[in-house]
């Protein structure tokens, strides 16, 4: 055999549905069911002791412990038989003491038991079809009788002895009540049932032959000798308080004190399934359990009865009610007690009371704390932590804490401590939960659920989500051994995931079929998978490639592991074999024996290697794995093993099931080789907490103090208040008790001394009664003894009286009994003659009789035939009279049936025409209210059509007017160019003018400076006279440019205009936009509360009442009642005729629109090249003015310096001038004459005005519009101080 050994330290779990699933063994440990064992639990001292099944056990059907606790009996399924273990409890451990399994009856399986009260016999019951009730002496293992319970296939769910009598059993089930009693070898009923059968589905025994039962429609009755005593309902009722509360109503006679006992459950998927056709108002009696003042059974989900004796009356009434509570931790805390109670007992002191519920979960409660509690409902607290209620699907653990990670198909998360045997912390969800994960520091889990991968936080009191992943139903996930990395499945593929930028950075694709199992190697460079599609793969992370792979489509592999040195592959599947792989080759194969591997775990030290079969038993063996059979096999669940996991250090052991349950095992080699790995560090302490938990806390911290210290004060406060008040009743009392004890002892001085005299005198009167009495005696000793003697003579006399008439009656009788034996001898004589007469007499009246009986029968024959005949002819004349009477019945019957037929033709046609009538009237309303809707629709369609033509006579009229715009602004774009080539040809030569005089003044500069023949100031002279030839160039073009001014100023003034009248339009369709906005969302509004308003009306689908009524409210709100006329019958030429013209108004319509766009475009573009060239324009205006202000500032100089010049030399100026300067000077000599600029000045007027008209002209076009908002200033202003400078 293996030396590798695994020893069960502790479960959590329980099997809830196992018959009489718990009970006590003293007043501290109690014994329930959980996988494939029975666990003794330590309620104080939180151990646990294992009762281990039967090898090859298929899982505990029922359990049943004696009156005296000593034995324990569990009803098995061992290969598909059934077998009864009997344990010894008081031995430790417990060891078999019989086991029953060869049975000469047939038996499916054992569905109850019951011990006798004497613990010598036991009670079975066996499951339909066969519902045998076997009577057992088990220490011999011998049948003492057998009885069919039942014939009908009813199921059966309880029985028991009665506690006083071991011949006196009780049987129930679906409509059954039995009471039977063993004797001379046979189980014979002695009740019979009266009234309407009920599915009664618990019960317990009273004291004497007094039962109470419980029904699956809330009714509890007391039957004694069989015959119904007692009856109550329990209903539910809603409570002032809005909780729902169970109320007790209609009872009858008295109850009796029953004694404490347990009450098995009935099987509660079979109960449930029998009573879905009950009415849902009516609370399930599950459970009954009796104690010394009352019984308690359970009432409808989550609710307990307690029901107490009356001290003055003889029956029960409910006292209290004891609640499941309210978990805080379910995702639906309304119905987190909505849980049956399926079995309840009493401690054997009747102090604490649990419960086992249909959710897998034990309750109990202190009895004291209802009896405080008085009144009130009282709540059952967790006998150890909640536990799950549904098959666990994942299951992990991490290195630097103690703790074990499950989820369950019952959507909870829960974290175990190993060390402490606790629940953590658990949390539950609205989605199953198939899969877990913890890291390795113990501060992170990653859990896949039905909708989501979620990554969460372990805080202190917490699991919270902080990262959501969109990979559906995972059913397989794992953090990397360092924890930098996590694995998810996601059907055929698996995502690889940092957790330090919560990334996916690979994914690994490859597996054709769903992937089972996945796991890291030790340094996390690669990954094994294994799925149903019968491959083993090696992927490498960091080229996101297959190393290795082997693939055997006949397995379906179920989990996969790797050895600690990452050379060789572990896998267990579907062919019942574990297969060594290594570089994509299976190098051997060992057999499961006939069962199939579904999970298996390999230690850190490569020594141990535990799988998990689908019989729900672990298989322990050492490695390298042995060929023959050697290995320690150990039973423990109750279904298929899920998961199993080996901790970090190689000390324990964990594996889940489909059962719920989740079991710690401690593991060691015998040998002691390389299996404990000491730890360098103990496990980590700390825990994660946010930020904002622990500023709550300390907020609550701090008031909590604050509240304490007021508290404090006002306790002190009130502390010496009370002193105070009671020191002076104390005084007060005082004195009272000081002036209560003076009185006292006077007037006990006062009784003594009237007690003293009182002695005396009795001691007097006593002397004196003695006396009198010892005379009085004397006296009467004197009388007594005359009386005695006189007595005595008389005695004498009468004795001898007595003898002489006792011999005289004697004698009378000797005498007296010769005379009887005489008259009796005579009167014999006398009556033996008379009774000769008498027969004689009697013979002759009987042959009378028999003359007298012939005659009769003669006379009878004769009127026989007479009357004979008479019938016959009454018989023939009543014949032929009811032959007419039937002809003629016929006939009437003929002309009735004509008749009927004409009265229900004439009455259909009525009906018909009454109908026709009734149709014509509706289809007369239907069409008036057609035709009120149809000239509804004709006015509003004859409104929309003017409407229409209006709004197309204003676009056409739009149309027009854009036309025209566009014209004239094409004719106004003509001019401008016109405009601008002029300007530029203008433009040019001036340019000319001012390049050559800018020469001929470089020249007159050089020869002046060359020859040095003339002061700085005649120099002054010669250049200002040049400026002043180039300002009368310049004010020649003044005028021009003021014009154009003029005219760009008309132009900005007029595109405003435009500009102000296009934002008016567009704030127009603006607001018509917001207005339709509006209706759009006032619409959305209506169609978002329709839809909520339609939601709420399919909650009541089931409800054909309520959701008429919900639609007809529907109908009301949301529909007008013009649309309550039903349109039917259009006319359909006027239907066609609205539709062309509707057609064809869209029509033009579109075609309207594609103009206008168009037209709008090209505006839309001559009007950015007409702002483009204005840009431009206004620049080469704003140049030209820097140029005349420079200009008008050399013109002031020119003037000052023409004055200084003429007083200095102008004639020998002129002469030093050669002849070709002469010629250039002469004609700008001639321009500062005041006649010739005055000249200039009105040609440049005259221009001006002529703009100006020609620029009003152009403002009266229509769509002429100004670019610029800002008015240019004019240049008049600047050419009146030029002249008037000059």
């Amino acid at each position: 055999m293996s030396a590798v050994v695994a020893q069960s330290l502790h479960v959590f779990g329980l099997r809830s549905h196992v018959a009489n699933n718990i009970f006590f063994f003293d007043e501290q440990i109690i014994i329930f069911p959980s996988g494939n064992h029975c666990v003794k639990y330590n309620v104080d001292q939180k151990w646990q002791k294992f009762i281990p099944g039967s090898d090859k056990s298929q899982g505990m059907l029922a359990l049943s412990i004696s009156p005296n606790r000593r034995y324990l009996a569990i009803s098995e399924t061992v290969q598909e038989k059934p077998v009864i273990t009997i344990y010894e409890l008081s031995s430790n451990p417990c060891r078999k003491r019989k086991v029953l399994s060869n049975f000469d009856f047939l038996v499916h399986k054992f569905i109850s038991m019951a011990f006798s009260p004497d613990s010598k016999y036991l009670l079975t019951q066996t499951s339909p079809p066969e519902s045998n009730l076997v009577y057992w002496l088990w220490e011999k293992q011998k049948v003492m009788a057998i009885v069919r319970t039942d014939t009908q296939n009813n199921p059966v769910y309880q029985v028991s002895f009665n506690p006083q009598d071991n011949t006196q059993v009780c049987v129930t089930g679906h409509g059954m009540f039995k009471l039977l009693r063993f004797a001379e070898g046979t189980l014979k009923q002695t009740n019979f049932q009266r009234g309407e059968p009920q599915n009664y589905l618990a019960h317990t025994w009273v004291a004497d032959d007094k039962i109470v039962v419980g029904t699956d429609t809330g009714r509890l009755f007391l039957f004694e000798s069989g015959d119904q005593r007692w009856e109550t309902s329990i209903m539910i009722k809603e409570p002032t308080n809005g909780s729902k509360s169970l109320e007790v109503i209609q009872e009858s006679e008295s109850l009796i004190e029953f004694p404490p006992t347990s009450s098995p459950v009935p099987s509660y998927e079979r109960v449930v399934g029998a009573s879905s056709h009950s009415s849902l108002a009516m609370p399930q009696v599950f459970a009954i359990a009796a104690f010394s003042k009352g019984f308690v059974c359970s009432a409808g989900p989550g609710r307990v009865l307690l029901f107490e004796k009356l001290e003055d009356k003889d029956f029960y009434r409910e006292s209290r009610e004891i609640w499941i509570p309210v978990d805080p931790q379910s995702n639906d805390p309304s119905q987190s007690d909505k849980q049956d109670v399926l079995c309840m007992c009493f401690s054997p002191s009747e102090e604490t009371l649990i419960a086992s519920t249909s959710k897998n979960q034990l309750y109990s409660i202190t009895m004291s704390l209802t009896e405080i509690s008085k009144g009130e409902p009282a709540h059952f607290e967790y006998l150890m932590y909640p536990l799950h209620s549904a098959p666990i699907t994942g299951l992990a653990t991490c290195i630097r804490k103690p703790l074990i990670a499950t989820c369950s198909l019952d959507r909870s998360v829960r974290l175990w401590n190993y060390e402490s045997n606790t629940l953590e912390l658990f949390k539950e969800y609205q989605e199953e939960a198939y899969t877990i994960s913890l890291h390795p520091s113990g501060h992170f889990i990653v859990v896949g659920f039905a909708d989501k991968l979620r990554l969460m936080n372990l805080l202190i009191d917490d699991i919270r989500s902080f990262k959501e992943y969109s990979v559906r139903g995972c059913r397989e996930c794992s953090f990397s051994n360092g924890g930098h990395l996590f694995a998810a499945v996601n059907g055929n593929v698996i995502h690889i995931f940092t957790t330090t930028s919560l990334e996916n950075i690979s994914n690994l694709k490859g597996h054709t079929g769903k992937i089972r199992s996945i796991v890291w190697n030790a340094d996390d460079s690669k990954l094994i998978s294994c799925g149903t599609d019968g491959a083993v793969y090696e992927w490498n992370l960091s080229t996101g490639k297959r190393d290795t792979e082997c693939v055997l489509k006949s397995c379906s592999y179920n989990c996969v592991t790797i050895s600690p040195d990452a050379k060789i592959i572990f896998a267990v599947g579907s062919d019942q074999t574990i297969k060594e792989i290594a570089d994509s080759s299976i190098l051997r194969e060992m057999s499961a024996f006939d069962v199939t591997y579904t999970t298996i775990a390999i230690s850190h030290s490569g020594r141990m290697m535990f799988v998990g079969t689908s019989v729900g038993t672990i298989r322990a063996m050492k490695y390298p794995l042995p060929l023959q059979k050697e290995f320690n096999e150990y039973q423990a669940h109750a279904g298929p093993i899920i998961k199993m996991l080996l901790t970090f250090d190689d000390q324990f052991l964990l594996t889940a099931a489909e059962d719920g349950c989740l079991f710690t095992w401690r593991v060691f080699d015998k040998d002691g080789r390389g299996i404990k790995r000491e730890r360098e560090v103990g496990f980590a302490e700390e825990v994660l907490v946010t930020k904002t938990d622990m500023e709550e806390k300390a907020q609550i911290m701090l008031e909590l103090k604050t509240r304490v210290e007021e508290l404090k004060m006002e306790n002190e406060y009130q502390l010496r208040l009370k002193d105070l008040n009671y020191s002076e009743k104390i005084k007060e009392l005082t004195d009272k008790f000081i002036q209560e004890m003076e009185s006292l002892k006077t007037k006990n001085q006062v009784l003594r001394t009237e007690k003293e005299k009182q002695d005396i005198f009795h001691r007097e009167r006593m002397e004196d009664l003695l006396d009198k009495q010892s005379r009085e005696l004397q006296d009467l000793e004197c009388c007594n003894n005359q009386k005695l003697l006189l007595e005595y003579e008389k005695y004498q006399e009468l004795q001898l009286k007595s003898q002489r008439m006792q011999e005289e009656y004697e004698k009378q009788l000797r005498d007296n009994d010769e005379t009887k034996s005489q008259a009796l001898e005579e009167l014999t004589e006398f009556y033996e003659a008379k009774l000769q007469e008498k027969t004689t007499l009697l013979e002759e009246a009987q042959e009378d009789v028999r003359q007298q009986l012939r005659e009769f029968e003669e006379t009878k024959k004769q009127i026989e035939e007479d009357e004979d005949r008479e019938i016959q002819d009454i018989k023939t004349k009543y014949e032929k009279k009811l032959r007419d009477e039937k002809e003629s019945n016929l006939r009437l019957k003929g002309e009735t049936g004509i008749m009927r037929k004409k009265f229900s033709s004439l009455q259909k046609e009525i009906e018909e025409r009454a109908n026709d009538i009734e149709t014509l009237k509706a289809e007369q309303v239907k069409l008036q209210g057609v035709i009120k809707s149809l000239e509804k629709d004709i006015q509003s369609l004859k409104r929309e059509i003017q409407e229409r033509d209006e709004t197309i006579q204003d676009k056409e009229k739009r149309i027009y007017d854009l036309k025209k715009k566009n014209q004239e602004l094409e004719k106004f774009k003509f001019v401008l160019d016109y405009k601008i080539k002029e300007l530029k040809k203008q433009i040019e030569p001036r340019e000319n003018e001012i390049k050559v005089m800018k020469e001929q003044i470089q020249e007159v500069r050089n020869f002046l400076l060359y020859n040095d023949l003339w002061p700085q100031g005649v120099k002054i002279h010669f250049y200002n006279l040049t400026k002043q030839v180039r300002k009368v160039l310049l004010w020649r073009t003044l005028p021009h440019m003021e014009t154009e001014l003029e005219c760009f100023h008309k132009q900005n003034t007029q595109l405003e205009l435009n500009i102000t009248e296009l934002w008016q339009k567009l704030r127009a369709t603006d607001q018509e936009m917001r207005r339709e906005q509006q209706k759009e969302r006032d619409l959305e509004a209506l169609v978002r509360r329709f839809k909520t308003d339609l939601h709420n009306c399919v909650a009541y689908i089931q409800e054909p009442r309520l959701l008429k009524e919900k639609v007809r409210g529907l109908f009301v709100k949301y529909v007008q009642r013009a649309d309550m006329v039903e349109i039917a019958g259009l006319n359909t030429d006027l239907q066609q005729e609205y539709a062309r013209q509707r057609e064809h108004l869209e029509r033009n319509l579109a075609t309207l629109k594609k103009k206008v766009v168009k037209e709008g475009e090209l505006h839309r573009t001559d009007y950015v090249r007409i702002m483009q060239e204005n840009v431009s324009l206004i620049k080469e205006i704003n140049e030209l003015r820097r140029e005349l202000k420079f200009t008008r500032s050399q013109v002031y100089d020119l003037e000052a310096a023409l004055k200084l010049s003429k007083k200095i030399r102008p004639q020998e100026v002129l002469d030093s001038v050669p002849s070709k300067d002469k010629l250039s000077i002469a004609p700008t000599v001639r321009l500062n004459e005041q006649e010739e600029t005055g000249r200039i000045i009105e040609m440049q007027r005259l221009e001006i005005q002529r703009l100006r008209d020609q620029i009003q002209e152009q403002e009266q076009v229509p769509g002429f519009h100004t670019l610029a908002g800002t008015r240019l200033p004019s240049l008049s202003s600047e050419v009146d101080f030029g002249v008037q400078t000059k």
